[in-house]
């Protein structure tokens, strides 16, 4: 029997007063409602249910890209090219396609700190900031599970291979500036070849620590640096002021031999000349020019001597005249023989005609 039949005659949908619920109500207004957009079907009402529905599904497909950003939609887990720029874009809804955003100019940044052993054996501690980008969304979304977790293994393998290879005195001296751009470089490669789409931009050192232990050990290695460096200076200070110096001397030196040389060959020349000369006067009168040649060799040694022999006619007897000490006595000039006679060589500037003459043989014998 029918629930709405029976002697209680009671509707479970009705009131005790016997009025119809609310709830029911509403259900039968709202079946009258689509029964007459729908022209009187009531089973029109669940179609426009349905597409109402869809419409709400597909409003889900709508979704923003900003200017930093880019778009990488996959159809069931596939990668649909192209990556979507900036703008207002619209995809099949879940679970059809899915969207992920990727920020490519946000610069993210993480801190790491770590303690290893530099390559002479001394323990350090560590402590950097790396920032990065997420320059190409699609390898970022697909070829690595983890990126962001993938990057920091590989910085702490990267930090570890370069200051494993690199000294404590260069850790924590002039060189110290080129433990971030070496980590940077063998960091970079390594992502590339897994493709994880990230971009190091920079890496600080925010702090190198290392044991007391060894503190006066890298003092003392500090200031043998220091001082390696002042006497490098100090030694090229003294080459620049020393070298030009030394390089002047040399040319001076190459200059006076180069006027020597062509003295020389000038003087060797002239004798040449005047040995020629002295052959042609030779065979005119070999005589007279032995005799002359004669006297002008005595007059030139006698010029330059302080002492004089004379050997008297006769007597047998030499002599002796000490002329330098007449000279520091008397304040006068040396005399001078001529012709085998002494010649009083009192009256000034005698002594100097003399050795004019006697150094210029050719020039008198041209007089004569």
């Amino acid at each position: 029997m029918a629930w709405n039949e029976g002697g209680n005659g009671k509707d479970p949908w009705k009131r005790d007063g016997g009025e119809p619920n609310d709830l029911d109500q509403m259900v039968q207004d709202l079946q009258k409602r689509f029964g007459s957009i729908l022209g009187g079907n009531s089973s029109g009402g669940g179609i426009v249910l349905i597409v109402m529905l869809l419409i709400a599904w597909g409003l889900t497909g709508f979704y923003r890209v900003d200017a930093a950003e880019r778009g990488v939609v996959q159809r069931f887990g596939s990668y649909v090219e192209p990556v979507t720029m900036p703008g207002l874009r619209w995809h099949f809804p879940y679970p059809v396609e899915t969207v992920d955003v990727v920020n490519i100019e946000e610069v993210n940044d993480f801190n790491y700190s770590t303690e290893m052993l530099t390559a002479d054996l001394w323990y350090v501690y560590i402590d950097i900031a790396v920032q990065y980008r997420r320059t190409d969304p699609v390898k970022f979304s697909f070829l690595v599970e983890d990126p962001d977790q993938t990057l920091q293994d590989l910085t702490e393998s990267a930090l570890r291979g370069v200051v494993g290879t690199s000294t404590l005195e260069s850790l924590i001296g002039e060189r110290r500036e080129e433990i971030p751009a070496r980590t940077i470089v063998e960091l970079q490669d390594t992502l590339d070849g897994y493709g994880a789409g990230l971009s190091v931009t920079s890496i600080n050192i925010n702090k190198v620590n290392y044991p007391t232990a060894v503190e006066d050990a890298v003092a003392d290695t500090l200031r043998a640096t220091n001082d390696g460096d002042r006497y490098k200076f100090e030694a090229e200070k003294y080459a620049n002021d020393i070298v030009p110096k030394a390089r002047g001397q040399a040319q001076v030196i190459l200059q006076d031999a180069e006027a020597y040389r062509e003295r020389v060959v000038a003087e060797a020349e002239g004798d040449a000349s005047r040995f020629e000369a002295l052959l042609v006067e030779y065979q005119k009168a070999p005589r007279v020019t032995r005799d002359r040649l004669y006297i002008e060799a005595v007059e030139a040694v006698y010029a330059e001597s302080a002492k004089v022999l004379i050997d008297t006619d006769g007597s047998g007897n030499l002599l002796y005249l000490p002329l330098n000490e007449i000279m520091n006595r008397s304040g006068v000039n040396m005399p001078s023989i001529e012709n085998g006679n002494l010649q009083n060589a009192a009256r000034p500037g005698a002594q100097d005609e003399e050795r004019q003459e006697t150094r210029n043989p050719r020039e008198r014998s041209t007089r004569q």
